[in-house]
């Protein structure tokens, strides 16, 4: 009788997941691929709800608030209850934001700081105990080209996202003699639904999508699916030996310089 060999495990199978802010976007397009590749997923977001009732067989909706530290823990917790542990923290959940620094006021730059650097201190602060027992303990940020590279009208958006970078180098040499790897994407401009909602208030819509698209080598944005894939590399075995590192997915916005001409 003819042997049938065993097809091998799914590259995450008996990893437990959390992403923060997985309801939409990015987070639900990493959610869905960290299941895809046999991890157990919990949502961490302010509205689970959200969550399509296609992907609820695989993900685990926990509602969250990044801002409040109670209900990160109560959440973390839940998530872990839930999933029997925690091997992958993915920090997705963030907010954007617009103008030069004479445009907005204190409370928004609180605001904003709040959700996308100290939401993430919260978040894998209360993850910590648990990432320390883990065998295969990472945990992935979702940072910015904003951090990197002077954009016209970011100036709040672009101090947050380069507060999360350093973060993330400063918790890489934190963690990595207690196994832990810590690592950052770098999107570019990447078609989320916050990008829907900024053309949808401009004036001319179609003209804003346009000069996105041409701002990125590419000529076109980056989708959320891509973006998944790099944390969903980051956050793998295959990646045992990556940690500190930012890995930019923004069709070379960051480092190449075109000529207009295309010559």
């Amino acid at each position: 009788m003819p042997h049938t060999p065993t097809p091998p495990s799914p590259e995450l199978a008996g990893l437990a997941a959390v992403v923060t802010g997985g309801a939409s976007g990015i987070g639900l397009a990493t959610a869905r691929l960290l299941a895809r590749r046999g991890a157990r997923v919990a949502v961490l977001d302010l509205a689970p709800d959200a969550v399509p009732a296609t992907d609820l067989e695989a993900l685990l909706p926990v509602g969250c608030d990044v801002t409040d530290d109670a209900s990160v823990r109560a959440g973390l917790d839940r998530a872990v209850d839930l999933l029997g542990g925690l091997d992958i923290l993915v920090n997705n959940a963030g907010v954007g934001a617009q103008g030069t620094v004479a445009d907005n006021d204190d409370a928004e730059w609180h605001r904003v700081l709040d959700v996308n650097v100290l939401g993430i201190v919260r978040t894998t602060r209360a993850a910590l105990p648990h990432l320390r027992a883990s065998r295969h303990a990472a945990v992935v940020n979702t940072c910015s080209v904003a951090a990197t590279a002077g954009l016209p009208r970011r100036a709040l958006y672009s101090a947050s996202k380069g507060a999360v970078q350093s973060l993330t180098l400063a918790m890489a040499a934190d963690h990595i003699r207690e196994g832990i790897r810590v690592n950052c994407v770098n999107p570019g401009t990447a078609d989320t639904p916050w990008i829907d909602r900024l053309l949808s208030s401009a004036d001319d819509p179609a003209a804003e999508r346009t000069a996105l698209n041409a701002r990125q080598p590419t000529g076109r944005l980056v989708s959320a699916e891509e973006v998944a894939a790099a944390i969903g590399y980051l956050a793998s075995p295959a990646a045992a030996s990556v940690t500190g590192t930012a890995l930019a997915v923004d069709g070379g916005m960051q480092g190449l310089r075109l000529r207009p001409d295309g010559g």
